[in-house]
């Protein structure tokens, strides 16, 4: 006798509400630290109109149109240099001494920028290094397009070109450029220190 029954009927795999969740709890970590939509779009598989819907209800406004910061040459000036060394060192040591990895590194790494960084904000608060800049500068590293080179006063490490030819390299803060510090000396006295 042969078995004529249909065969077993599989269940559809469905999207895990589990994931789904945390997801969302990621992307509205996210989008509180001040992600743009775009970057929002590549670390989560939430769809577009969600995340959308998601940026409308936090921020209470629509998501800001326009193109992702694209240029190495931004983290080589001076002011940001600094801060993009100091926050890939918070990324390097979150990634190497928690559990904490991919876009969850990222946040956990720019809140703690973030605190650190607060008393140099800007003249409108804001950290010099912005989340999307955060983001785009890990992935700078990971493509290869800057490393971390080794100042020969202080030791420290800082961002620079790939494959910079300067082996004699000194870092921003050794020997900063003559007008350094004018803008946050201004800014300090605004705020009554």
């Amino acid at each position: 006798m042969s078995d004529t029954s249909p065969p077993p009927k599989t269940i559809p795999r469905t999207k895990s509400v589990r994931r789904e969740a945390s997801e969302i709890v990621l992307a509205a970590s996210m989008i509180e630290l001040g992600s743009r939509l775009q970057v929002l779009q590549i670390e989560t598989s939430l769809s577009r109109d969600r995340l959308v819907r998601l940026y409308r209800e936090i921020k209470e406004v629509s998501p800001p149109k326009g193109l992702l910061p694209f240029s190495v040459d931004w983290y080589m000036t001076w002011l940001p240099n600094i801060h993009s060394s100091a926050f890939h060192g918070i990324h390097r040591n979150i990634v190497e001494q928690t559990p904490s990895r991919g876009a969850q590194a990222l946040v956990d790494s720019y809140r703690l920028y973030r605190e650190l960084a607060k008393d140099s904000s800007g003249d409108n608060g804001e950290p010099v290094l912005s989340f999307t800049r955060a983001w785009m500068l890990l992935r700078y590293f990971d493509s290869d397009m800057v490393q971390l080179s080794s100042c020969t006063q202080c030791g420290g490490t800082f961002v620079t070109h790939v494959h910079s030819l300067r082996h004699d390299y000194v870092c921003g803060l050794c020997r900063p450029p003559p007008r350094a510090g004018k803008t946050l000396a201004r800014s300090l006295r605004k705020k009554g220190y």
